[in-house]
């Protein structure tokens, strides 16, 4: 593609560019130039490094293991729901079920 190109041609497009961009845009458009190529190989090598870095270095998501529901009843004869949520106790002799306030 570029084996054709010789000295002569090379001036004769850095003579284009001048004309049509004039010297004082020239800086400009090769600093940016700069900038963009400099963001790109960055970005090539972050790539680059987060492919390569080993799989070990990530922690792994454990897969959720399914709770084991037995459903056979507890020994002592008591079901679960009232030991989690106990039972209201029966007013004792001698106490009202309503508060009065004094």
């Amino acid at each position: 593609m570029f084996e054709d190109l010789s000295f002569g041609k090379i001036v004769l497009i850095a003579l284009v560019i001048l004309l049509l961009f004039g010297p004082k845009k020239i800086p400009d458009i090769a600093q940016s130039l700069g900038k963009g190529i400099r963001e790109f190989k960055k970005a090539m090598r972050d790539v680059s490094d987060e492919i390569q870095k080993p799989v070990t270095d990530e922690p792994k998501a454990q897969p959720a293991q399914p709770k084991m529901v037995q459903s056979a009843a507890p020994q002592n004869g008591k079901t679960d729901v009232t030991e989690s949520h106990p039972q209201p106790t029966q007013p004792q002799a001698g106490q009202s079920t309503t508060e009065t306030k004094p």
